[in-house]
Parts: C-alpha cells; structure tokens; sequence
C-alpha cells in the first residue's frame, strides 16, 4: 500500500509498504524485513534505520503475529518498506540506513498498521474457511449414513434413498457454502472497527 505524501523539515517523502505471508516461510522465525530508499535496497545497519523502528514499534500482535518486545515480529511472512524522497535523510555517507525522525517513523508505522488490517483480514478468512471446510467434512461423511437409516426405519427405495441423500447434499452447500464464502471486505470492516490508522497510531503511542 502507498502512503500520502508527507514532509519532514520542509522535504516531501512517501512511504509504500507490503507484506507477503505464507508459502514455504518459516513460521517459529522473525519476519525477513527489506528495506529500500529511492528503489534501492538498503542491505545494512538496520538496527540503526527509521524504517525498523517503524517496524518494531508497531504492535504485529494485534495481527496474527507473535511479537517479543523491542524486536521484529515472528511468523511466515517478510516485510517490504520503501522510502521515495528527493532528499532521504541517511545516517551516514554510506547510505546504508534512514535516520529517524518522527515524521518518517510515523508513516512507516501508519503503512505497516494498513497492511497488517489487510494481513490479519486474511489469516481470519483463511481459519475461518478452513473450520467450515472441517465441519463440511463431518457432514458429509455422515449423509450415506443417513439415508441408510431413513431407508431402514422408512422402508423407501433405493432410489428414493439416493433422492434423500442428494436432497441434504443441496441443503448442505445452501447452507455451509454460502458460510464459507465470508468476504475480505467483511473481514477488514470487522477488524478495523471503522478506526483510521491516524486514530491507531495516536492510540497506541497514548498507550
């Protein structure tokens, strides 16, 4: 996600943010955080950079990651940030990290809190999905069972039977199916409660 526009001591800077959870990551290990001013990645000191500091201070916890205090989150996920600016305040010559002033700190907070909504939305959607897929799972193997005994205590036929058993099966996707299908966008609006990210950041910092 991109952030809008910002300025720190008189210069515009913009702040863009994402995070890519799942697949084959390690889900006991801190998160990889990548790093970029002006397309190009910073590859060292970056326990001296304002965009850690953005990353540490924001509360992963409240999105599905499990989080030690003063340190990355941990989970199956990394974590982008870039900084574009006409003049980016590194903290050396070598370019290596971003200084950290308040007004970076906090978009870099502000995009991580947006994408961390949108990361939790998913994690609940996908768990949610999954539990659904679970209960389907009981039902369905019990349906044969079913129209066995409606075919024993009811004396019907077997074609009669295989009618039941069709019949339950249709209710079934009327039922769970439509249950299963929850939409991200009911997630999000769920998470975030109709708070802005403005609102999260003074919360959290009055916290």
């Amino acid at each position: 996600m991109t952030r809008p526009p910002s300025v720190y001591r008189g210069n515009p800077f913009l702040v863009e943010a994402g995070v890519a959870w799942g697949g084959d990551l390690p889900s006991d290990d801190l998160v990889t955080l990548y790093r970029f001013a002006n397309r190009v990645p910073l590859l060292y000191q970056q326990s001296g950079c304002a965009i850690t500091d953005g990353v540490v201070s924001t509360d992963w916890r409240n999105y599905g990651l499990s989080q030690s205090r003063g340190a990355l989150p941990a989970g199956p996920a990394v974590i982008f940030v870039h900084i574009a600016s006409v003049w980016v305040p590194f903290t050396s010559e070598s370019k290596e990290a971003i200084a950290d002033y308040d007004e970076i700190t906090r978009e870099v907070k502000l995009a991580l809190q947006e994408c961390g909504r949108k990361l939790a939305s998913h994690i609940r959607l996908r768990k949610r999905q999954a539990d659904e897929r679970r209960k389907r799972g009981y039902i369905e193997k019990y349906l044969p069972h079913i129209g066995i005994a409606l075919q024993e205590i009811l004396a019907i036929s077997d074609s009669d039977k295989e009618r039941v058993v069709s019949n339950l099966t249709e209710v079934l996707e009327a039922s769970r199916g439509g249950a299963s299908a929850v939409g991200e966008e009911e997630e999000i609006e769920e998470i975030t409660g109709g708070e802005s990210s403005e609102e999260t950041v003074e919360n959290e910092e009055e916290a």
